[in-house]
């Protein structure tokens, strides 16, 4: 059983962040249950674009609002809290906070909780390390 707080991992190598946004990473590919688990807050005013080449990733907002656009078929989508997204097809997507947003967001297959978006908005695919 693993048992975790977003207040335990605050300030960890599984607290990640960057312009506009930051990811507490509470479930990684080390702890080996094939999916990963992330508390993801986006900042009031920003907007950013992602494309999961690599991972399927479902989004539950709990707080904030704004738009998620789908930009493989130019299609917007109002967020409010209770809103689900799934990128089962590796959408190119772009997110605008109009409020700060926090969601529960899920990968498939894991990441390892070191990825760092690169210039197309993905993730690389990388093994993890179990238990590690």
């Amino acid at each position: 059983m693993i048992v975790r707080s977003t207040e335990e991992i605050t300030g960890t190598e599984r607290d990640v962040a960057g312009e506009g946004w930051r990811s507490k990473r509470i479930i990684l590919g080390g702890d080996g249950v094939g999916f990963s688990f992330h508390e993801t807050t986006i900042d009031a005013g920003t907007t950013h674009e992602f494309h999961y080449r690599y991972h399927v990733e479902a989004v539950w907002l709990i707080e904030g609002t704004g738009t998620l656009t789908d930009l493989d078929n130019d299609v917007t989508y109002v967020l409010e809290p209770g809103s689900m997204y799934l990128l089962d097809e590796h959408e190119r997507h772009r997110l605008e906070a109009r409020t700060k947003m926090r969601m529960m967001c899920v990968f498939n297959p894991p990441v390892t909780g070191q990825e760092v978006h690169d210039s197309s908005g993905a993730y690389p695919l990388v093994a993890a390390t179990i238990g590690g």
